[in-house]
């Protein structure tokens, strides 16, 4: 359940404070989602039962493992002297015999109680939904290596935030390397730290960062695919983790201001073969700038290219192949974890139809859902696999709702 973009009490969003943030870089403020016309969520008795996400529909299980991860050429001067930028990462991949492997949470139980005491719904803390990747399962081999692809989150959001979207591509065959940005995420450290997101304005948390952080994780991937282990705490990694991933076939795609920095990382790393952003502002300070000339796709909500001039100059220097695709009645948080888990956050609370669609905004939940586990995955498998399909040419009657914009 993302926090972005805030929420007024009246349901609407506060769509030009949030630019004004992202383009800055700035924390975006937290909404307290629950306002008095809402069911209070501290007084609600919800039923004993878990929030569930959407089980990806590709042919493999999924394994997932986390990395504690140190880039040595960033000092961290919030840390102090002697400390350096530090990150969680997540990898997600097609496993085998995961039967003996446990299920991951969709956050560490720190963060996730943290982040629900952040906006207003601790009550929900024993709820929390499980992912469909298995611990530490083995690694399934083909014989082929992994197309990676690296994962941005939001502001004030987490990594798991697009997990439906995560575990769907490693359903299918992919490495996914999801990154929590420290300092503007929830997360927890191997040692049991638990990271929230600062509002100091100099905390390192603009796209830029962002960006840098996603160039430090195709480092690691690089050094996974050559048989080292990154993780600066040399936790043992699945069986078929090291040597199984492809460093000459990595993408990027990243939500709101992850999006904007895939779009900053790739025009800076030609490792980036293809990006793609989940309504990102591209707003930034210095503003982005230069020629791609490989594929990216922008899957648009809020921020469109009619109503921001820096997602249509972005758009203007795109000379590879491109696409901008808008679902109507999506909002900025449709493309996530959020249209599946909203609904059920409703039904519990006892939020009314009108409520729900102030969040979530018009579009059928079932359908938004069905989107992100079908354009991602088809951007990715015709740019990294050179998988040809139909999905991308145009309008589709299976999804009505998908329009491409010219």
């Amino acid at each position: 359940m993302t926090t972005t973009p805030p929420i007024s009490q009246n349901g609407m969003t506060r769509r030009s404070m949030m630019g004004a943030a992202l383009a800055a870089g700035a924390a975006v403020p937290l909404a307290a989602v629950a306002g008095p016309a809402w069911a209070d969520p501290a007084e609600a008795a919800p039923v004993a039962t878990r929030l569930t996400l959407p089980e990806p529909t590709g042919p493999y299980p999924v394994g997932t493992v986390q990395l504690h991860l140190v880039d040595r050429s960033r000092p961290d001067d919030i840390a102090g002297p002697g400390h350096f930028r530090e990150l969680m990462a997540t990898v997600w991949y097609p496993a085998r015999d995961v039967e003996r492997y446990p299920v991951a949470p969709w956050m560490p139980s720190g963060a996730f109680q943290a982040f629900l005491a952040d906006v207003g719904f601790s009550a929900l803390a024993s709820l929390g939904p499980f992912t469909a990747g298995h611990v530490g399962a083995p690694v399934r081999r083909t014989g082929r290596r992994l197309p990676v692809v690296v994962f941005s989150h939001g502001a004030h959001s987490h990594q798991g935030d697009h997990t439906g979207v995560v575990q769907e591509l490693a359903g299918h065959g992919y490495a996914v390397v999801t990154v929590a940005h420290q300092y503007d995420t929830y997360t927890e450290f191997p040692d049991g730290r638990i990271a929230v997101p600062m509002r100091d304005r100099q905390a390192p948390t603009r796209p830029g960062d962002f960006a840098a952080d996603l160039r430090f994780v195709l480092d690691c991937v690089e050094q996974l695919a050559a048989g080292c282990n990154p993780d600066v705490d040399h936790r043992e990694l699945p069986a078929g983790l090291l040597g199984s991933l492809d460093p000459r076939c990595m993408g990027a795609f990243g939500w709101s201001k992850g999006g904007t920095a895939t779009a900053s990382a790739m025009l800076a790393d030609e490792r980036i073969r293809a990006g793609l952003s989940l309504d990102g502002p591209m707003q930034m300070n210095p503003p982005l700038a230069g020629d791609l000339d490989r594929p990216f796709m922008m899957m648009s909500a809020e921020f469109t290219r009619a109503t921001d001039p820096e997602a249509a100059a972005f758009w203007s220097h795109l000379r590879g192949w491109r696409r901008n695709i808008q679902a109507e009645g999506a909002v900025h948080i449709s493309y996530g974890d959020n249209e599946a888990l909203f609904p059920q956050v409703a039904k519990l609370l006892g939020w009314s139809a009108q409520q729900l669609q102030d969040v979530i905004g018009t579009l059928d939940p079932d359908q938004a859902v069905k989107i992100q586990q079908a354009y991602p995955l088809a951007f990715f498998d015709e740019h990294l696999r050179h998988r040809r399909g139909h999905l991308l040419d145009g309008p589709s009657p299976t999804f009505p709702a998908v329009r491409f914009l010219p």
